[in-house]
């Protein structure tokens, strides 16, 4: 959803959409959305400022780091990103950054792309390392067998190589 900014003026205005699956694309091959994404916002356009503040949900799969298995993930996300005009953006080359300045934008245009907004949310919120279950068991180093449906007899005394060393500090 494109929102013209030349037509917001003064208070608060609300959206609410829906946005389907197949227009967020994320270049990542462990998120997938399982449904529609609904984003309910409100924009603020001031004079040298456009704050967008609102919240997505939603359901996506994503891959449990230790096995791979696809694991569900509830989208429940409460944003606040802001766009300044690039007179009024820093280009200061020493300074110190704070946290605000990491939820803030140049707007080069008179429109934002609520959708970008969706898709960039929902990739800084997804969780570093999602397990199918906190005892997962993982994948087997040697044949790659899924230690959670069977034990494989591959010999899981071999040291690794990198670590060989170590094993004579003592």
């Amino acid at each position: 959803m494109i929102l013209d900014l030349t037509e917001i003026e003064g208070d608060p205005r609300p959206f609410e959409y829906v946005v389907p699956a197949a227009d967020l694309d994320f270049d990542d091959d462990r998120l997938k959305l399982t449904g529609d994404v609904n984003v309910s916002c409100e924009v603020v356009r001031r004079a040298a400022q456009v704050d967008v503040d609102g919240s997505i949900a939603g359901m996506a799969e994503t891959e449990c780091a230790r096995c791979l298995r696809s694991v569900p993930w509830s989208i429940g996300i409460e944003f606040s990103v802001s766009f300044v005009t690039p007179e009024n953006f820093t280009n200061a080359k020493e300074r110190e950054v704070s946290a605000s300045d990491l939820d803030t934008d140049v707007l080069d245009s008179d429109r934002i792309e609520l959708n970008e907004i969706a898709r960039e949310q929902i990739l800084l919120n997804l969780p570093e390392q999602v397990l199918c279950s906190p005892d997962c068991k993982g994948l087997c180093p040697q044949c790659g067998a899924d230690l959670n449906l069977l034990d494989c007899n591959c010999d899981q005394t071999e040291v690794d190589p990198r670590w060989a060393a170590l094993k004579n500090i003592r």
